[in-house]
C-alpha cells in the first residue's frame, strides 16, 4: 500500500533478518542453544521483546534476568559462531533475493545493509546471498553501541554511504526498526514478517507485503 507519491531517494537501507533472509527461526534457535546450559528457557515473548537489539543489548537484561554466570561479551560470541555456521548451513532467501538488490543497485540506487547482527554474521549472510557487490556497506549495530528502535544504525548508515538521512529509504520488519527509521529522519517501507504482522507500521510510507512491490516505487 502506497500512502503518498514517493520523493527521489539516493540510498535504499536493508535491515537483514526478516527482509533480506528468512532467519528468525534459526535466531531464536540460536539463542535457546546458547541459554541452554544455563537451564534458561527463552520464551517467544521473550524474542519479540528484543526485536532489533544488539546481541549485547540482549544479553545483557537477560544475564541481569536470569543470573548468568557468563558476561555479554561472551555469550554474545558463542551466539555469533552458532549463527555463521547454521547460515552456512541453511541460508533462505526472502522473496525477492538477489534480485531487487541487483536492480536497485542497477538503477543508482546506493544501497546498504543495517542489522543489529555482529559484522562478521552479516558479511557471512550477504556472501551467501551472493551480494557482496550490491550491499558492500554493511553496518552493525555493535559498532555503533545502541540497536533499534535508537536511530544511530542508520545514522551510521547514511554517513558511509554520504547520502543525507532525508533521501534514505529504510527497509524493515519490525516496529522498533521502524521507529529507528523515522527517529533518523529516514522513511520506511514496512514489510512484516510472519513475527511481527501484528506489530503497528502506522508511520511507515509503505507497507508491502513482499521485498518485489519496491521495485515499481523505486523503479519508473
Amino acid at each position: 500500500m502506497i500512502r503518498r507519491p514517493p520523493p527521489r531517494y539516493g540510498a535504499v537501507i536493508f535491515d537483514m533478518d526478516g527482509v533480506l533472509v528468512d532467519s528468525e527461526p534459526m535466531h531464536v534457535d540460536a539463542m535457546r542453544e546458547v541459554l541452554r546450559p544455563f537451564g534458561v528457557e527463552y520464551t517467544d515473548r521473550e524474542n519479540r521483546e528484543f526485536f532489533g537489539h544488539t546481541d549485547l543489548e540482549v544479553f545483557g537484561v537477560l544475564r541481569a534476568r536470569h543470573r548468568l554466570p557468563v558476561d555479554e561479551s561472551e555469550l554474545t560470541r558463542r551466539r555469533t559462531a552458532l549463527l555463521i555456521r547454521l547460515t552456512r548451513e541453511r541460508t533462505v532467501p526472502m522473496a525477492g533475493v538477489p534480485e531487487v538488490p541487483r536492480r536497485l543497485h542497477d538503477g543508482g540506487y546506493r544501497l546498504a545493509v543495517a542489522s543489529s547482527s555482529a559484522p562478521e554474521l552479516i558479511r557471512v549472510t550477504v556472501d551467501r546471498l551472493d551480494l557482496a557487490v550490491e550491499l558492500r556497506e554493511q553496518v552493525s549495530g555493535l559498532a555503533v553501541g545502541r540497536g533499534k528502535p535508537a536511530p544511530d544504525l542508520f545514522l551510521e548508515t547514511a554517513r558511509r554511504l554520504h547520502v543525507p538521512p532525508g533521501e534514505c529509504l529504510v527497509v524493515e520488519d519490525s516496529r522498533n526498526g521502524l521507529l529507528a527509521a523515522k527517529a533518523a529522519g529516514m522513511a520506511c517501507a514496512a514489510i512484516p514478517c510472519p513475527a511481527t504482522r501484528h506489530e503497528d507500521f502506522g508511520e511507515a510510507e509503505f507497507r508491502l507485503s513482499a521485498l518485489p512491490e519496491l521495485l515499481p516505487i523505486l523503479l519508473r
